[in-house]
């Protein structure tokens, strides 16, 4: 159930309060420990089909197919999503896994940019692959994989989301 109009305020109001108690503007912001995200890591049930859908339909190149080190005979496979970044990953062959489900922290969406132009050639692949798709104010397609996680292609540039600085 959405929350009422004066729930909405009120989890406005919250939200401000923290935005102001902890984002810093960016001249006294101080400097990341990270490098990056390695990897994301999804589940697979087919690793065939995850790799013709990843690498066929969305364009990522798969870059490395090995045996997961911590599950023998499950296979851990990477894509190449630009930058030096992968997506990655598992089946887990003889477990029985459910759906996907949203959960508490588990994954809502894995957002993926795209230059405007690949992100118009995805779109005309899923157009002919048949995959169904929420296209959303000209940049965003939301759409699920085979294994229904919800994926986000994104013709926004790196650290910009609706043409604001998110980074």
């Amino acid at each position: 159930m959405a929350p009422t109009e004066t729930e909405v305020a009120k989890l406005t109001e919250a939200r401000d309060q923290l935005r102001d108690k902890h984002l810093h503007p960016a001249a006294v912001r101080p400097t990341t420990a990270g490098r990056g995200i390695h990897h994301t890591a999804l589940l697979s049930s087919d690793v065939e089909r995850t790799i013709t859908f990843y690498q066929d339909v969305l364009g990522f190149p798969l870059t490395e197919l090995i045996e997961n080190r911590d599950y023998p005979g499950s296979s851990h496979f990477f894509f190449d999503v630009g930058n030096g970044n992968a997506v990655a990953f598992f089946d887990l062959p003889g477990l029985d896994l459910g759906p996907y489900a949203e959960v508490l922290g588990g994954l809502h969406h894995l957002a993926l940019s795209l230059t405007p132009e690949n992100w118009a050639a995805a779109r005309e692949r899923l157009d002919k692959a048949g995959v169904k798709y929420l296209e959303e104010s000209g940049t965003s397609i939301y759409f699920t994989d085979p294994d229904g996680a919800r994926i986000e292609l994104i013709a926004d540039d790196l650290g910009e989301m609706y043409g604001s600085k998110i980074g």
